[in-house]
Parts: C-alpha cells; structure tokens; sequence
C-alpha cells in the first residue's frame, strides 16, 4: 500500500522559510516523479513543483520560482521542498504526489498517488 506522509507545515511570518517534508513507502520510488502541489480555500490545486527520480530534472511553478526549490532526499523515497521568503499568497495546504512515470509533468491529473496534505500559513 502506497503512504505518501508530509511533515514540516505551520505558521510563519512573511519573510521567513519552512522546509516541507514528504516521506513515501509502500513501493520504491526511485523511478517515480515526485511533486508537491498546493491547494487554497476558494481555489484550485495549483502546482508548485517537482522532480525526476533521478533528481536531474525537476520544474518550479511561476507563482514560486526564485523562492522554492524541491530536492530528493538522501533517502530516494522522501522529497524536500525548501521555502524561502514566504509571502501570505502562499498560505495554502500543501500536497506531496506522486507520478508511476519518469516524466516530470504539471498536472495534479497526472499523479497516482497523494498523501493527506500540511498546512502553511504565512501571516503578514
């Protein structure tokens, strides 16, 4: 059974950084893409970023590029998103999926599986 769990949500200031966190087991997961997505109340799931198995292609959303960058742990089954200069616009839960392809795409379509889901709240 596939688990994907995020850890490292909460409430920041603007300005400040948070590291999300995204453990999968269930399967090994060296050759699925990996990708983080975020949903606001009122809004659709947006993408935000993601990245090969290999950890040698990964994509960042326009709404967060320059300020967030996703990597593969040391552990190939987790999945790190570092968010630097937070702004309240990025108050949302934020989803770690996961794609059985080794093509990074962008759509929440395109994933097979998700995990529950971490708050982020950036006040301002």
């Amino acid at each position: 059974q596939v688990q994907l769990v995020e850890s490292g949500g909460g409430l920041v200031q603007a300005g400040d950084s948070l590291r999300l966190s995204c453990a999968a087991s269930g399967r090994t997961f060296t050759n699925y893409v990996m990708g983080w997505f975020r949903q606001a109340p009122g809004k659709e799931r947006e993408f935000v970023a993601a990245i090969a198995g290999s950890g040698s292609v990964s994509y960042i959303g326009d709404p967060v590029k320059g300020r967030f960058t996703i990597s593969r742990g040391s552990a190939k089954n987790t999945v790190l998103l570092q968010m630097n200069s937070l702004k309240p616009e990025d108050t949302a839960v934020y989803y770690c999926a996961a794609r059985s392809s080794p093509v990074v795409v962008t759509t929440a379509g395109n994933y097979n599986y998700w995990g529950q889901g971490t708050q982020v709240t950036v006040s301002a």
